[in-house]
């Protein structure tokens, strides 16, 4: 039987998994899964507690994008049928802040779909963002707006945008298997704008798209290398009418160790389990929280989530807290 709590321990010295141990965390077997999730845990209480972070999302422009990634319903390959929308009003993206702000969400994310965002989206963001900081000052705003440049990140920085999401999604390896309409590099470079912006950085992946397990430690530890202090972990809802429609590689004790790996690999960070955690991890949800600080509330871009109110009762179930700690006093405790 494998030795889960030295883990544990080595992490908490600061010491990094080798790839054999890291192999040893998704290939953990299943009668050894509730050991490993203790040993996750372990690192999970010492920077976080018994604290969970709220996020809820926006999706304030939907479909009409170029890119061709094959996950994403909203994509020029894309069949599905989604609702598509241009860029909303900046009142209806103030009126979002508030009912996350209802929900106890700690950050509201301001999603829009496209390879970047034109100037009249940028102007319409900088905007509402200025509002909702005034009415919400304790609240997290992120952003979601694709690829940046830098004269646009620091437009967001000084409307008041705390976070920037960038998922690198995938392995470099494996990047191209899934888009060919960008590069690998061109996520990395966004994040590192971002970055020296002085935007903290979201940075994620998604799970389940017929990558190795070998991709799935290359993912965890690219994003210790970038240092991204907020990591979403999606776990793949293959959508029908995309090309990865019928994708069916996941089930719920395989998240589960993904998400111990991101913990051990990442022990300092906001590990949030995200899209398709409802399908994917089903009954087991609870056990997500034991490695991962944070989840979604209400719905995500095209897909529904699960009702606020049983998320409510989850945490309370469970004996969690929401955790509404500004973002300044959150990396400054991870630190």
């Amino acid at each position: 039987m494998f030795d889960y709590d030295k883990l544990a321990e080595k992490v908490l010295a600061g010491k990094e998994l080798t790839n054999e141990e890291a192999l040893a965390v998704l290939q953990c077997p299943d009668d050894e899964l509730l050991l490993l999730l203790h040993a996750a845990y372990r690192v999970r209480r010492h920077f976080y507690g018994n604290k969970v972070k709220l996020n809820m999302i926006i999706n304030t422009k939907s479909g009409l994008c170029p890119e061709n990634c094959g996950y994403c319903a909203q994509s020029i390959v894309s069949k599905a049928p989604i609702e598509k929308y241009s860029m909303m009003k900046k009142d209806e993206i103030v009126a979002g802040a508030k009912r996350a702000a209802e929900l106890n969400a700690g950050t509201y994310c301001i999603v829009a779909s496209g390879r970047g965002p034109a100037s009249r989206e940028l102007d319409i963001v900088a905007s509402a963002v200025k509002e909702i900081k005034e009415q919400h000052q304790h609240m997290t705003v992120c952003a979601c707006l694709g690829i940046l440049k830098p004269e646009q990140a620091e437009r967001l920085k000084e409307a008041g945008v705390d976070r920037y999401n960038h998922n690198i999604n995938t392995s470099s390896q494996h990047h191209s298997n899934i888009t060919t309409s960008h590069t690998y590099e061109d996520r990395v470079n966004t994040v590192g704008i971002v970055k020296n912006s002085g935007i903290s950085l979201c940075s994620g992946v998604i799970v389940g798209m017929k990558e190795t397990l070998e991709d799935v430690i290359d993912m965890a530890r690219s994003l210790r290398i970038l240092d991204a202090d907020s990591i979403p972990v999606n776990f793949l809802h293959a959508i029908d009418g995309t090309p990865l429609e019928g994708t069916d590689e996941l089930n719920p004790r395989y998240c589960l160790k993904v998400l111990c790996l991101f913990r051990f690999i990442n022990p300092t960070k906001e590990i949030r389990i995200s899209g398709g955690r409802e399908v994917n991890l089903r009954s087991l949800q609870p056990l997500g929280l034991y490695p991962a600080n944070s989840i979604f509330i209400g719905d995500y871009l095209t897909t529904e989530g699960q009702e606020g109110l049983v998320d409510k009762q989850m945490l309370e179930d469970m004996g969690f807290e929401v955790d509404l700690e500004p973002l300044d006093s959150e990396i400054a405790k991870a630190l």
